[in-house]
């Protein structure tokens, strides 16, 4: 008599952040039987924040900052659609996608990121180039670098870590290729740059713009974008014949139309294991997860550590309990001055020198590495 087989259960990947690539890693070694594993998937070739900046400044390859989600997919015996989410449909458990029909779910995953802040500054959804979605930045900064006549001035808004680095990135890679070099200048509203970093890093890294002559204009927020200026609060303009937005981040806007519990900036309350806290078959982490324990900044590390606690909560049995994540009280931080060199720190101690940034580049190609190996020769 033959043994009656498994019921089918649906889990279902919404974006290839950098949690969702370890759930398929850890797929394509084992899960249980029973599951359909599917990812959706506006990008087949998934960026790598923390190589981002090199590959701006031109020390990577593009293929050296992403993850091929083809052969991931592949090897973890997953469907992959490649198309937009645009809704969720939590009463009947169903991914509602731009260009395909509905994905059914028994249990669903959200790692979709986030983007600037544009809309509450006149011009800016207009006159910026905000730093994502990664690849239409990319394929900006691509027909800039290689165009023959460039930007007199560019500015970058938002002196965070993304802002600082892309911004010394922009000038190395402008200043190695040659040609006319424009003039930098990184805003903030905040009135220190890094501002969640130790003040020896602050001091490292307003040295470094100092010594490379961008100008730095804090706790000024911006009130008005156009094509050519940047004006800010009191009247001040900024000359700007680029304006790079890295500012505050905001989530996909179709997730206010969902029954899922929000935080105050629209992000996905989810509890210690992961799970949205309104319903218990949806998890988010990354960027669009707002961890209800504690507040977490919006930071890779905070996603690549959340991969192997999603992975287990998803791909276990459903009798083994689920795993919690623990956030890192005290984690290195690893931030690029676009020449080949970096600052690091842990808590309050900071270093930095050249030899900092070939040990950054070590940690991130081997972290690639166990998700690229799959990759066609």
């Amino acid at each position: 008599m033959a043994e009656p087989s498994l019921a089918r259960r649906d889990v279902v990947l919404v974006g290839g952040g950098h949690a969702h690539v370890e759930v398929l890693r850890r797929a394509a070694m084992k899960r249980a039987p029973e599951i359909r594993l599917t990812l959706i998937a506006r990008e087949l070739d998934t960026p790598y924040s923390g190589m981002l900046p090199g590959l701006v400044a031109g020390h990577y390859r593009f293929e050296d900052a992403h993850i091929d989600l083809r052969p991931l997919c592949r090897a973890a015996g997953a469907r992959l659609y490649h198309d937009s989410a645009i809704g969720l449909d939590l009463a009947a458990q169903r991914v509602i996608c731009a260009g395909r029909p509905p994905v059914a779910f028994d249990s669903v995953a959200l790692d979709i990121g986030s983007t600037p802040v544009t809309s509450s500054v006149p011009g800016a959804d207009r006159y910026t180039l905000p730093v994502k979605p990664v690849p239409s930045f990319l394929a900006r900064w691509a027909s800039i670098r290689d165009s023959s006549t460039r930007p007199a001035s560019i500015v970058v808004v938002g002196a965070g870590a993304g802002g600082v680095e892309l911004c010394l990135s922009m000038q190395a890679a402008l200043k190695r290729d040659g040609g006319a070099q424009p003039h930098f200048t990184l805003v903030s509203a905040d009135p220190a740059i890094l501002p969640s970093h130790p003040a020896s890093v602050r001091r490292a890294f307003m040295r470094t713009l100092a010594r490379r002559g961008v100008a730095v204009v804090l706790g000024k927020p911006v009130r008005e974008v156009t094509a050519e200026a940047v004006t800010l609060e009191g009247g001040a303009t900024i000359a700007s014949g680029l304006t790079v937005w890295t500012t505050q981040a905001a989530p996909a806007s179709w997730l206010g139309e969902t029954a899922l519990a929000l935080d105050k900036n629209g992000f996905i309350r989810v509890n210690e294991s992961l799970q949205s806290i309104s319903h218990a078959n949806v998890f988010a982490t990354g960027d669009v997860a707002s961890f209800d324990a504690q507040p977490l900044p919006k930071a890779g590390v905070f996603a690549v550590r959340e991969g192997p606690i999603l992975a287990h909560n998803l791909l276990a049995p459903e009798d083994q309990p689920l795993r919690r994540y623990e956030p890192q009280r005290r984690f290195l931080s690893l931030i690029t001055t676009g020449d080949r060199r970096a600052v690091a720190s842990r808590g309050g101690l900071s270093i930095e020198g050249d030899w900092v940034w070939r040990w950054k580049r070590r940690i991130d190609t081997r972290w690639m590495a166990m998700y690229q190996r799959l990759r066609p020769g």
